[in-house]
């Protein structure tokens, strides 16, 4: 009985949340002014080599990703020269709440309940309210060869991403924390789950290149270059991946 009346709670205030949700996505998707991005950067493993990346992070440390954003809607003739605006925020000391690894439901809804009240707590932006928050944990890559998968939750309009504290992998820290953006806007991955190969035709930069293979881009949902049916490369930098007419359509980016 009272596991039934805390999932009723969770389910209302779920719902409730959902809903403001949903209007400030609608909002933001619109595309009429810039969308507020703010990037908070955490010490991830609590490491001096991350502390010192963290720390030394310049305010232009993501233009990168301001750029990518400006080419591709130029590329999808939506007009607006600047879609993205990125804020380096104040660096964070807590870590924020880690997903389930295979949690159920359930496990699921309350992370990410607990996930929008860590981030409402760790909210220090100055200027206006951004409307993507994206919370970015740097790990020592010398410690770490692999960091945990990274999540984009589009109800909430949040970001968890992990990134290694180098500069020799900043392009492709900036490939994951555009990729999650847009799962926060409603893109969807277009990759196989097991093989985390690109899906034939949304997950390809050129789906009708020919012949198919290599590709020369990612499509930055599918996530890699296919270089042949079986084989795929992870991209370096934003300059080797697009936004497909698909991941364009599910952000809002149309016909006019």
């Amino acid at each position: 009985m009272f596991r039934a009346l805390r999932i009723a709670i969770l389910l209302l205030i779920l719902a409730t949340v959902a809903q403001e949700a949903w209007l400030a996505r609608s909002r933001a998707v619109s595309w009429q002014d810039p969308l507020r991005v703010a990037i908070y950067p955490i010490n991830g493993d609590g490491s001096p080599a991350a502390a010192a990346y963290v720390q030394g992070l310049p305010p232009n440390a993501f233009a990168s990703i301001e750029r990518f954003f400006a080419e591709e809607a130029a590329r999808h003739a939506q007009g607006v020269a600047r879609p993205v605006a990125v804020t380096v925020a104040p660096a964070i000391a807590a870590l924020p709440p880690q997903p389930p690894r295979s949690g159920n439901g359930f496990d699921n809804l309350l992370w990410s309940l607990k996930m929008r009240y860590w981030a409402w707590r760790h909210d220090a932006v100055p200027g206006m309210k951004p409307q993507v928050r994206l919370f970015v944990l740097f790990f020592d890559p010398a410690v770490h060869d692999s960091v945990p998968h990274s999540v984009g939750v589009e109800r909430g309009m949040i970001g968890l991403v992990n990134a290694f504290a180098t500069h020799g992998m900043a392009g492709s820290n900036a490939v994951v924390i555009s990729h999650e953006l847009l799962h926060t806007l409603g893109a969807t991955d277009k990759y196989e789950p097991g093989s985390n190969l690109p899906r034939f035709p949304d997950g390809y930069a050129e789906p009708d290149r020919a012949p198919r293979h290599p590709q020369a881009y990612a499509e930055i949902m599918g996530g890699r270059i296919p270089v042949t049916d079986s084989r795929a490369e992870i991209p370096e930098t934003l300059d080797q991946t697009v936004i497909g007419a698909a991941t364009a359509a599910e952000i809002g980016w149309g016909a006019r």
